[in-house]
């Protein structure tokens, strides 16, 4: 976990569950600690399918696959007080990202029962992942594992650790006028600044040109 001095006050990441349709935010759930490390993994769309498809080879087809994997620490004994269900608020609110809700489920039985034979599945909340002012992305949350670590005497867990996976939602996947869209376009326009700043000639590479 990672801590640094007060007088710092690093920015703290996290989660924001947003409304899909009215694109306003539902629930905050920041990092206790900042990860550690954070893998990302970008994969290519577009390129062609076997050597020498001379049409495809510079092609692209859309933004690349884009996905996080990190781990989240939580500590309820570093604010005592704090947390008398121990982390079990918070964990759960993190997992409500990723499951259908009580009434949803009802209504999905009530509309199964009434003979609706095409169902629409539950719509989950717009999950934002937040890694400070420049990395704000809608993301689909694909793996998450709960490392319950220390219990108080209630059995409620007071330590844990959350290994989160997840992919980054594009215009491909929500749209252009979505709330995770123009998210995403925002997203993408922070990367181009920075990649703009790279400017250095070809002889920093050992070569007189290309």
């Amino acid at each position: 976990m990672s801590t640094f001095p007060q007088s710092l006050n690093p920015v703290r990441g996290g989660f924001v569950l947003v409304n899909p349709d009215n694109g306003k935010p539902k629930k905050t759930i920041p990092f206790q600690y900042n990860p550690d490390t954070l893998t990302r993994t970008l994969q290519v769309q577009g390129i062609g399918s076997e050597p020498g498809d001379r049409l495809e080879a510079l092609r692209l087809k859309g933004p690349p696959h884009e996905s996080y994997k990190f781990d989240a620490e939580f500590d309820a004994a570093e604010e005592p007080g704090k947390y008398p269900d121990g982390l079990f608020p918070l964990l759960y609110a993190l997992e409500a990202s990723i499951s259908p809700t009580y009434d949803q489920l009802w209504s999905e039985n009530d509309d199964a029962g009434n003979g609706r034979l095409e169902i629409a599945p539950a719509e989950s909340p717009l999950t934002v992942l937040v890694l400070g002012p420049r990395r704000v992305v809608p993301v689909r949350i694909t793996d998450f594992s709960v490392t319950e670590e220390a219990f108080d005497a209630s059995l409620n867990p007071i330590r844990a650790k959350v290994s989160v996976g997840v992919r980054v939602l594009t215009v491909d996947d929500l749209g252009y006028q979505h709330k995770g869209g123009r998210l995403y376009l925002a997203h993408l326009q922070q990367k181009e600044r920075f990649a703009a700043a790279v400017d250095h000639p070809v002889t920093d590479v050992g070569v007189p040109g290309i």
